[in-house]
């Protein structure tokens, strides 16, 4: 057996079925998120249940939605009619889960739930289940066919709820207005919610860990000023102290490739002009998302009138856990 195409297979097979899925989405969707958001704003949660494989992946929706602000707790639903209803109250919508739409202890259960005062919205794969038809709103999660060679195991299915659930939960997010802010919040230990809660003043190096020479100084002067504070990069400044460029340790290295003399030339033949800049209250987010998509290892940080005030070192970033 060819164990790569195999695999590619399997992942083409549920692409495909996610793309279809995505074919078919109407309005239905539009009225689950409403629904979600107005029982959130009131003070409401999601309650998620589902058994099997469908109750996997409820774990993974409700911890989707609670890290995007989103309350959400997961009823068992074989525990639910032994003292765990006491996890819902009136408002709150329940998102039940069932590909089926058949389950036996899901469907027993609806009775129950709807003795309070509850929204339901179900992902199916069948339109036509009793699970579909007794929900307030339907979401269609129907595969072709599983990517098991048998067509048995649960893969594409489970795979298109779960990414219905992220549907739910993306779109919820921006329906909100949830924001960095909010997000660096409820991930307060991740290196983004550092980022998030951090600005660029907290971790930019100031004063004397700042390498800088004069526009008129030679290559040797910058490379003297990075070995001194150990960066790898040295700030060239014009007569007036705004910022005129950026000189790094690559931008040696290729030179000296092309010159072995390069330390007596002047380093404002060889600096990079306009380099990338923050100003000190931007967040430390964007740092990170600057070195990231510029593919560089230091940036600038300037005031209100050009003049450097800091530096921020990819090295930083690192050793703070930020990336």
């Amino acid at each position: 057996m060819d164990f790569e195409a195999r695999a590619r297979s399997v992942i083409e097979m549920e692409a495909d079925s996610l793309r279809e899925m995505a074919s078919r989405l109407g309005s239905e969707f539009g009225e689950a998120v409403k629904l979600i958001r107005e029982s959130l704003e009131n003070r409401g949660k999601v309650v998620i249940v589902g058994v099997g494989k469908s109750g996997n992946v409820g774990h993974k929706i409700a911890a989707t939605l609670n890290s995007t602000g989103a309350t959400a707790v997961v009823l068992n639903s074989q525990n639910a009619l032994h003292g765990d209803l006491g996890l819902l109250s009136d408002g709150d919508v329940v998102l039940a889960l069932s590909y089926s739409g058949e389950t036996e202890e899901l469907l027993g259960l609806l009775p129950f739930l709807r003795s309070f005062d509850v929204k339901v919205v179900a992902l199916s794969g069948k339109r036509d289940s009793s699970l579909s038809r007794a929900a307030d709103v339907a979401l269609d999660t129907w595969v072709e066919r599983e990517a098991c060679p048998m067509n048995l195991a649960p893969t594409s299915s489970s795979t298109a709820m779960l990414v219905m659930g992220d549907a739910l939960a993306m779109v919820l997010l921006e329906a909100r207005g949830f924001s960095e802010d909010d997000f660096a919040r409820y991930h307060p230990g991740g290196s983004l919610g550092r980022a998030l809660l951090l600005k660029v003043g907290d971790v930019m190096r100031r004063n004397e860990a700042i390498p800088m020479v004069g526009i008129t100084a030679k290559v040797i002067d910058a490379v003297a000023e990075m070995n001194r504070s150990r960066a790898g990069a040295c700030l060239i400044l014009s007569t007036d102290g705004k910022l005129a460029g950026i000189f790094t340790h690559g931008d040696f290295a290729r030179g000296y490739e092309k010159n072995p003399a390069i330390g007596e030339l002047p380093v404002a033949d060889l600096m990079t002009r306009n380099p990338i800049s923050l100003t000190e209250d931007s967040l430390a987010v964007e740092a990170v998302k600057k070195v990231g998509e510029k593919r560089i290892d230091d940036i600038v940080v300037v005031n209100a009138e050009g003049k450097p005030i800091g530096l921020i070192d990819a090295q930083d970033l690192a050793r703070l856990k930020l990336v």
